[in-house]
């Protein structure tokens, strides 16, 4: 018989706003912090966990007044003195995941819930998700690495075989194409290749590195995009960032194996093919696994299936190419 108790699971993606409590505690930006007592002592807010949100005219939420600053300040004081600005708030269109996970990176016990317009709509508090909290910590880290390799978490316990391989193998095409471009791409630098056989030894070292940052910075921006408007000017500083974090990451990486590399074959030649193709391959993975999942984001895809094998088979193509034209450069056709 089955059990008539509902499953939390399948609350995880209902709208936030059909949990979201609308008794929220207001000041007006205008008001005085005295102002701001007097009101609220006539209209106490419910609920346990209480945060004073200030509110403009509009409704738009524009900060939030700690209690330490509302109880010690003078009565006189502006509350728009004492308010903190950049409040972390949830966009209207997430779902009870996106908010539990909020809970989980930002540890705080509530969060308004704003519309497009930045109005205030109410507020989630951390009681009214205990327990999709706590599913959502047990099963977070096999769901996050499946969606990261294509395969959705509800989708590896098939029973099927056929429907196994139709949920698979598309995202397997990314990394098929990936691998026949790069033997390509060695294909058509064999005479590099022959000249300098040495080239041949560290490939699998110069992809290696570029696919971890890249898987990296994949699995970082998945965190970061729950919940988040993505708009072009926040897409351009998230890419000047990783781009200077990858660019370092690969100068480190590539002194590390090059001085290895000339310790060991003395071949000036494949010194600098190893600084410059780690160097550049890392610094251009990083920026890769930051663009496609924003960029799959925009067109309205799920980055979580389709970021990891992009990303991948991206940075195996740029790299080689970055990797072998230095070696065409410094050896010749």
């Amino acid at each position: 018989m089955p059990s008539s108790k509902p499953d939390p699971v399948a609350n995880l993606n209902d709208p936030v706003t059909e949990h979201m409590r609308q008794d929220c505690a207001l000041i007006d930006v205008n008001q005085t912090v005295g102002e701001a007592l007097l009101s609220i002592r006539k209209n106490p807010p419910a609920g346990r966990i209480i945060y004073f949100y200030v509110v403009d005219a509009k409704q738009e939420l524009i900060g939030v007044v700690p209690t330490r600053r509302l109880l010690l300040n003078n009565e006189e004081t502006p509350v728009r003195e004492i308010m903190v600005t950049g409040v972390i708030s949830i966009p209207a269109n997430a779902t009870v995941l996106e908010a539990c996970e909020f809970f989980l990176l930002h540890r705080l016990l509530a969060f308004p819930v704003i519309d497009a317009a930045k109005r205030l709509l109410g507020t989630v508090d951390v009681e009214l998700y205990t327990d999709e909290i706590a599913d959502l910590e047990r099963r977070e880290g096999n769901h996050d690495l499946f969606q990261l390799i294509g395969v959705h978490l509800n989708h590896a316990d098939q029973k099927s075989p056929v429907a196994a391989f139709r949920s698979r193998f598309p995202w397997l095409m990314a990394n098929i194409f990936g691998g026949i471009m790069a033997a390509f791409i060695a294909g058509f630098f064999e005479n590099q290749l022959q000249k300098v056989v040495a080239l041949a030894l560290f490939i699998p070292v110069v992809l290696a590195l570029a696919e971890s940052v890249s898987i990296q910075s994949v699995s970082l921006t998945l965190q970061v995009l729950h919940g988040q408007t993505v708009t072009l000017r926040w897409l351009a500083s998230r890419l000047r960032v990783e781009f200077a974090t990858g660019f370092f990451l690969g100068v480190a990486s590539a002194c590390c194996v090059a001085i290895v590399a000339t310790l060991w074959l003395w071949q000036p030649v494949v010194t600098f093919c190893l600084l410059g193709g780690i160097a550049g391959g890392v610094t251009c993975a990083a920026t890769l696994g930051v663009a496609i999942p924003n960029l799959l984001h925009l067109l309205n895809r799920e980055p979580q299936v389709a970021a990891g094998p992009v990303a991948l088979a991206s940075t195996d193509i740029i790299t080689l190419l970055i990797y072998f034209t230095l070696a065409r450069w410094l050896i010749g056709p």
